[in-house]
């Protein structure tokens, strides 16, 4: 019952769901003659779209979720296995097109692809299944056999776990495929914004993992401006930050990770 409930969630709480709501709701009120509550209304959606779309508060947000964990100073002796989530392969397209086509966070699987090249022994750990309320073409563990194999990386250093919906499976399944054991050095690649999320349920899954932050999207150094970019990409920006703010409170609210905001 928690996936479509987090699905539905999220999906009114993006930005732009909400003015959408509000203006609804704005709409009806006064239709009703309650023109003080249609402003109201009225009002907080146009505050949404601002801030969203006309300011850095979105980058912002963002940058202090990218830089909560870093990639190691050194680079690991060994490494046991390299674990990336799923996400980085446009499923229906891939799926129409009869290839492994990368979305924005496809960096995930770039990276994946040359740390198996620097670590010739370590398993990749595909975890990635159909994340939607309804089937949108393949899934990221049944592109990365393809794509993995244009590196010249075999499928005998493959483990795929395609049953995941979300990031509490990817680790709870993970973590009881691979079944860790003491002394292993496990990489997580993730992009740098779900870092904090996707450590806190491993941790919680009993799996410790080594951070591996990529698909960076912000400088580190956002500063508040009115404007700044596009009030496209600042939306774009404010939905991803919501997204994972509100899943670190609600995460934490349903003790799926012991802290609200996991650190190193």
């Amino acid at each position: 019952m928690f996936f479509p409930i987090s699905k539905i969630v999220g999906f009114l709480i993006e930005p732009l769901s909400l003015i959408a709501v509000l203006a609804g709701l704005a709409g009806v009120a006064i239709l009703f003659n309650r023109r003080k509550l249609g402003f109201v209304f009225a009002l907080l959606a146009f505050l949404i779209a601002a801030v969203g779309g006309w300011t850095t508060a979105g980058t912002m947000a963002l940058a202090v979720l990218e830089d909560r964990f870093a990639r190691p100073v050194r680079m690991p002796a060994d490494v046991t296995g390299v674990i990336v989530l799923g996400g980085g392969f446009e499923g229906g397209v891939s799926a129409a097109r009869g290839q492994a086509e990368l979305r924005d966070s496809g960096d995930r699987f770039v990276e994946a692809a040359i740390l198996a090249r620097t670590y010739p022994m370590a398993k990749i750990v595909v975890a990635g299944g159909n994340g939607g309320l309804v089937s949108d073409g393949s899934t990221d563990a049944e592109l990365a056999p393809g794509f993995f194999a244009r590196f010249g990386i075999g499928p005998e250093r493959l483990i795929l776990e395609g049953k995941s919906r979300n990031t509490d499976e990817n680790a709870r399944f993970v973590a009881e495929l691979i079944q860790p054991q003491p002394g292993e050095t496990w990489l997580l690649v993730t992009s740098a914004y779900h870092m904090p999320r996707s450590v806190g349920l491993f941790r919680k899954a009993g799996l410790a993992v080594t951070p591996w932050p990529v698909d960076y999207r912000t400088s580190g150094r956002p500063r508040p401006r009115a404007v700044g970019g596009t009030p496209i990409s600042n939306m774009t920006e404010s939905s991803i930050a919501v997204r994972e703010w509100v899943g670190l409170a609600a995460y934490f609210a349903l003790r799926r990770i012991d802290d609200v905001f996991p650190a190193p």
